[in-house]
């Protein structure tokens, strides 16, 4: 069931409400506009009404996959629905954001519940615009000239995320999303400097590991960051 909302504080926080009021897994809930629109560590996404895809799906938490491997789901199903829809495919950049070349075009923000174990994915897209005062981002319409309508992306979206979901019920459609997942992501091999609240390293993504872990050589040691901000660093950043 899709309800399409003109405005709201934030898709997520309304869907986790109606998940404690008993929703049913595979409700989306879809905003023009969100007062309070949140990303990663809380911070705030901004976009004018209509500029955006902005919306949450609600799931039973997958048995044979953690946390990060359903954002890995989510991302790769919107890089297939952006590139069906522009014929120009983003690339993915741990741990959820996609990317048109070096600028993020989308972030994914998940939510768990414990009783009953359920998540809400959210996924903001920028469409037509972006934020000035953050000069990394793109729009869909800046990087591919292509004007796409939100709902138009959000069914390309929600069929190719119907599709991966499939792969969440084995340990074998584990096995394979975990294997698409890091073909697909541009992380890896690149200088990264991952930035946490106890400090900042930097060295050569290596990997992800089996419980989503983004595996970095750091010279001294091979370490696994279950969180954190990444950034790709240019040649003069090393």
């Amino acid at each position: 069931m899709i309800d399409h909302l003109g405005e709201i504080d934030s898709t997520n926080a309304e869907l986790v409400r109606r998940a404690e009021q008993g929703a049913a897994a595979g409700s989306v809930l879809v905003a023009d506009l969100q007062r309070a629109g949140r990303g990663r560590l809380g911070r705030e996404w901004v976009a004018p009404a209509g500029s955006s895809l902005l919306c949450s799906v609600l799931l039973d938490a997958p048995a044979h996959v953690g946390p990060q491997w359903l954002l890995g789901a989510t991302a790769l199903s919107l890089a297939d629905a952006l590139g069906d829809t522009t014929g120009e495919r983003p690339q993915l950049k741990w741990p959820n954001d996609v990317l048109f070349g070096d600028l993020k075009v989308a972030g994914l923000l998940a939510e768990f519940l414990s009783s009953p174990p359920r998540v809400v994915v959210g996924l903001g897209v920028n469409l037509t615009s972006v934020d000035p005062a953050y000069p990394a981002a793109t729009s869909v319409l800046a990087a591919t000239r292509r004007r796409l309508e939100a709902e138009d992306l959000l069914s390309a979206f929600l069929d190719a995320f119907g599709r991966r979901l499939d792969l969440l019920d084995t340990p074998e459609g584990g096995d394979v999303l975990r294997h698409e997942y890091r073909g697909a992501l541009s992380t890896l091999g690149q200088r990264v400097r991952v930035e946490q609240v106890g400090g900042v390293l930097s060295g050569v993504a290596v990997g992800v590991d089996d419980d989503g872990a983004l595996v970095v050589d750091t010279g001294a040691a091979t370490l696994a960051f279950h969180a954190g901000d990444v950034v790709h660093l240019r040649r003069e950043d090393h």
